[in-house]
């Protein structure tokens, strides 16, 4: 495997300039869940000029893209993000994940006959809000797939990143609307209950399990001081360990936004959106990423299971991984004290240590295809 490996190491450090230039056009135009059409375009462009053939608009999403190489016996998927946050931009680093992944493939490509790989170079929307994973999960993107993978930017390196199962909880109260100061006994007041709803909630996270987590914003708090509010909504993450905590705590939360429309009479309805599941990791693929990744001088965090705990995040990506084989490693990108989803991050997201980690990232996802690859012919050979 050395000189397969060597030769892998070459073909991302020669399209190490391309990449890089994919991670920052990306970053410099950031595109909310599934209105990544420069992005996916751009990554489409990238692997068609190194010779991958490339499928746009794939599994009925205009913004998701696939290139399919070699018809090994092995079928690996590399999942590529690049959807930003609204507000803060790619404050989450799928720019970095771009990069990474298209990296990853452009090497396996012209070496997928000789490994007896399938390979699969998949860009996938919509990670942040809207499951576009789950999407083309259910529309058979990873059917007979023997390995998908990524990798995340962080403050930190890990080779599972923790994660929680989660749904978006999308809640309106409809009450009726009347003069605040004259007439305020002829309202019903839509903006008290989700103030109600947001007391429940908060009362609530004290009788929580330590690995559970429910946060919200208003989206819409009433047109006008002097009117009382007729309609109110506002959005709200409910995440635990696994699905099956997930579901216990997404009854409670529920209770709390009926609870308001009790308290005040008005009108409720809770709208749910996908629900990203917890991750099961593969410890096989997991061991052979880190090993690749230090192998190219890459130190892992050591934290304990209460602090990984405590920090995890959700990915649609996790859902793949209880149908195949699946690792989410994160890479650190030396953002000190910024962490995901702050500003500081975002930046932190385009400058050269985020740039290496995108090589370093690309260069250990293509050498663990090729240990999956040749373990698999030693398997096949006994």
């Amino acid at each position: 495997m050395t000189s397969i490996k060597a030769a892998l190491a070459e073909r991302v450090h020669a399209a190490s300039d391309d990449l890089i230039a994919l991670s920052h056009r990306i970053h410099a135009h950031p595109e909310t869940a599934f209105e990544e059409i420069r992005a996916c375009g751009w990554v489409g462009d990238l692997l068609e000029a190194h010779g991958l053939p490339v499928e746009q608009g794939v599994y009925e999403l205009p913004t998701a893209v696939r290139a399919t190489v070699g018809s090994g016996p092995v079928h690996v998927v590399i999942c590529l993000e690049y959807d930003a946050l609204p507000g803060v931009g790619h404050a989450c680093g799928h720019n970095v994940i771009a990069a990474a992944g298209a990296g990853a493939g452009l090497a396996l490509a012209p070496l997928v006959d000789d490994l007896g790989l399938t390979l699969t170079v998949l860009g996938t929307p919509a990670e942040e809000n809207g499951g576009g994973k789950i999407i083309m999960l259910e529309r058979g993107a990873f059917d007979g797939v023997d390995a998908a993978m990524m990798v995340h930017p962080a403050p930190y390196e890990l080779d599972q990143m923790p994660c929680r199962a989660y749904v978006p909880m999308d809640v309106t109260y409809r009450g009726k609307a009347a003069h605040a100061s004259a007439f305020p006994e002829a309202g019903l007041n839509a903006a008290d209950a989700l103030t109600v709803a947001q007391v429940g909630i908060g009362l609530l996270r004290q009788h929580l399990h330590p690995g559970d987590r429910v946060h919200g914003i208003v989206r819409h708090g009433g047109d006008a001081p002097n009117v009382v509010p007729d309609r109110t909504s506002g959005q709200w993450y409910v995440r635990a360990p696994d699905l099956d905590r997930l579901e216990v705590l997404v009854d409670r939360v529920n209770s709390c936004f009926r609870a308001g429309a009790e308290a005040t009479g008005c009108g409720v309805s809770v709208e749910s959106g996908r629900t990203y599941s917890h991750f099961t990791h593969s410890e096989e693929l997991a061991y052979w990423y880190r090993s690749n990744a230090e192998a190219l001088g890459r130190g892992f965090a050591d934290f304990s299971a209460a602090t990984l705990e405590r920090m995890a995040g959700s990915t649609d990506m996790a859902n793949v991984s209880l149908v195949c084989p699946a690792i989410h490693p994160t890479l650190n990108i030396s953002s000190g004290d910024a962490v995901n989803h702050q500003p500081e991050f975002a930046a932190a997201c385009a400058a050269p240590p985020a740039d290496w980690a995108a090589l370093d990232g690309a260069t250990a996802m293509a050498w663990t295809c090729a240990d999956l690859a040749d373990a698999a012919a030693s398997k096949e050979r006994t």
